[in-house]
Order: structure tokens, then sequence, then C-alpha cells
């Protein structure tokens, strides 16, 4: 009887081997490769078109043609109207930081008046008149990206093609004017996002600090006025901006 029962252990052991042995091994699996995060890379050549508004102040004097003495003021105004132009420029960006140098050009009508506080031959007979016609900006940027939002300041030279205007009170007829292409600095702010491969919106803000330069009027015979005007300027502009962008949009990241 124990013959026996030892003989059954032994098959049963050696069928559960044999079993074991026929198990089909477990296949093996890859492991999946890590995410790559596309990260919007702003280096490249750039061109776009821009349109807002703007706001200039000026004060005028009159001014003593020898010397430059001051005679009388004249009062301030402000000129206010529409811009639209273009830009042109190249960015290159390390890490988060962004470093860019950007061309502006843009047509403007600017325009403003008060009656001066001179006056030919009676108070309130004339009327100072002013128009920004255009202006220009040439600047470095330096500029925090979170992937394609782009924060940037901005900064450098800046051009404005003025007009000025004297007229009589009653009539608007034109009895001596100026013209000058005025040149200062910039300082600006702007937001830019890339909302497309290649293109990107954004809004910046602009102040043209254009100092005071002494002017000489003429008739429309061209004669010269008998005094000079000083006229100080300071112009505020505001635009919405649209970029294309030369280059890949993304750069991959694991």
């Amino acid at each position: 009887m124990n013959k026996f029962a030892l003989g059954m252990l032994a098959v049963v052991a050696m069928t559960g081997t044999a079993s074991a042995a026929d198990l089909a091994a477990r296949p093996y699996t890859k492991a999946p490769p890590p995410p790559i995060a596309a990260v919007y890379d702003w280096t490249g050549f750039y061109i776009g078109a821009n349109a807002g508004g703007g706001w200039s102040h000026k004060c005028w004097d009159i001014v003593d043609p020898i010397g430059g003495a001051l005679i009388g003021p004249e009062g301030c105004h402000d000129a206010s109207g529409a811009v639209a132009g273009g830009q042109i420029g190249y960015r290159w960006q390390a890490a988060t930081w962004v470093f860019g140098l950007e061309a502006q050009g843009n047509w403007a009508d600017l325009t403003g008046s008060r009656v001066s506080q001179q006056f030919i031959l009676v108070p309130g007979d004339a009327v100072s008149h002013s128009n920004v016609r255009a202006f220009g900006l040439f600047t470095g940027q330096i500029g925090y990206a979170w992937n394609n939002a782009l924060l940037y300041v901005k900064g450098g030279a800046a051009v404005t093609e003025d007009r000025y205007e004297h007229r009589f009170t009653g009539t608007n007829v034109i009895f001596d004017s100026a013209k000058e292409t005025r040149w200062g600095g910039v300082v600006g702010v702007g937001l830019e996002y890339g909302f497309a491969p290649n293109w990107s919106v954004g809004v910046e803000y602009d102040h043209l600090f254009m100092g005071d330069r002494t002017l000489t009027f003429t008739t429309p015979a061209g004669v010269p006025a008998v005094f000079d005007t000083r006229i100080s300027q300071d112009v505020d502009i505001v635009t919405a901006r649209i970029n294309y962008r030369f280059g890949g949009p993304v750069v991959a990241r694991y």
C-alpha cells in the first residue's frame, strides 16, 4: 500500500512539472517613451502690421529769435487721432529670455488746437494748431516668455513728422506755419501671444520723449514771422499688432 501511494505521488509530481514547462513565456513589453512637450520658440525674423491711436501733448511759447528769451506763453493742447503702420524685426530666445531689435514706421493723424494766449490785434484772434503726420521707432527689446506668451519692454530712438500752424479764429485761415522732423527717445511695453504656428498677436504701449524745439514760422508768402515759437512735445501710442515670424514654430523637449 505504501509503495502504491509513493508511486502515485511521483506521477503527480512529474505531471505538474511537465505542465509548468508547457506554459508560454510571458511576453516582454517595451516601456512607453517619455512625453514630448511642444515649446514655442520666438527666435527668427518677423514682419507685421499695427493700428491704434495716439495722443500728443504740446506746449507753445513765443520767444525772441535772438537769444531765445521767453516773450509769452501761447498755452498747451493735446492732439489725438489714429495711427497705422508696420514693423519688422528679429528676436532670439535664450531659455525663457527673449532679446530683439525692431524698426517700426507709422502713418499718423494726431491733430489738436487751442486759442492762443498771444494775439495779432485783439485777445483770442489767433489759434495754434498742430498735427503729427508720421512717426518711426528704432528699438531694442528684452522679454520673458511663458511658452507662447511673451511680455517685453523696449527702448530706443523715435522720430516724428510734425506740422504747426497759426490760424485766424474767425476765418480759420492760416497766417503762418512751420514743419519739422523731430528726433527723440521712446520706451514701451508689450504683451504678445502666439496663437498659431508662426503667427502672433499683441498689444503695445509706447511713450515718446520728443523734447522741445524752437521753430521759425513763415507766412504763405514765405516771409519769416517776427518772433520764433518754442514747442515741447510728448507722444503716447497704443497699438494692436499682428506678426508673422519666419522659422519653425515649436521646439520639442523631453
